[in-house]
């Protein structure tokens, strides 16, 4: 079983996809979170993996930037390898002044400059929201830890270097917690195929006070971000497994 950009034979994810835009960073995620690791996917070094956390089975795979790369990615496993529950953790920018580098944001919707929704939804606006239980278990995971962590809007940017930064003063008005470039096509597309989806992003950077982490700690970093990402997973199978 195979799709045009999935080697990988029927069975291999699991039913919970976590979907970093790095590949490096999603084999780093693989190798430190997860048990009995094994690669499950390789095309255009897209690297995929499957394992165990805590006895949950749980997949980890690269979706590349931008909209276009995670909604091809999310489609294929949802219709090709039956996944249910995608989560991008990843990384964002922050433009308002109570959002600092390192806080942690969870994305309960997402605004967006691309189109793609409006394609997908006849021309008409679309509420890009996350899945509301994943998103309940998320934050409790992160009280649970004393984390905390920030529940709002992101912003799915389809140009990485804009040149409207007019853009961010408006964003910060309408308290946008941070600016990246996936999350409103991931909802999209779990909202099409019936799949639930969520967004968990850590600040690496503040656009309008010049603040950044630097790549290694992208790639390497946020343990706490992916601590309360797989335990509020945890917690959503136990309540849909009791409920």
């Amino acid at each position: 079983m195979s799709t045009p950009h999935i080697d990988a034979p029927a069975g291999a994810f699991a039913d919970t996809v976590l979907m970093p835009g790095d590949p490096l960073r999603a084999q780093f995620i693989a190798e430190t979170f997860l048990d009995d690791v094994e690669c499950v996917n390789q095309v255009r070094n897209m690297l995929g993996f499957t394992g165990t956390y805590q006895g949950q089975r749980i997949s980890v795979m690269g979706s590349g930037m931008g909209i276009p790369s995670i909604s091809i990615y999310a489609k294929e496993l949802i219709t090709e390898y039956g996944v249910k529950r995608l989560v991008r953790v990843g990384s964002c920018g922050a433009v308002r002044d109570d959002v600092a580098v390192n806080d942690i944001v969870v994305g309960m919707g997402a605004c967006t400059d691309s189109g793609v929704n409006r394609t997908r939804f006849k021309g008409h606006d679309f509420s890009a929201i996350a899945d509301f239980d994943l998103t309940r278990h998320a934050v409790d995971a992160a009280r649970a830890r004393g984390i905390q962590v920030k529940v709002g809007n992101l912003f799915s940017a389809d140009l990485f270097y804009s040149p409207d930064d007019a853009m961010f003063d408006v964003m910060k008005r309408h308290g946008i917690l941070g600016v990246e470039m996936e999350a409103a096509g991931l909802y999209g597309v779990a909202a099409e195929l019936q799949a639930r989806a969520l967004t968990v992003c850590t600040v690496s950077d503040h656009i309008l006070k010049g603040e950044a982490l630097d790549a290694q700690t992208r790639q390497t970093g946020f343990h706490e971000m992916m601590a309360i990402t797989l335990e509020g997973l945890l917690r959503d199978a136990g309540e849909t497994t009791h409920g």
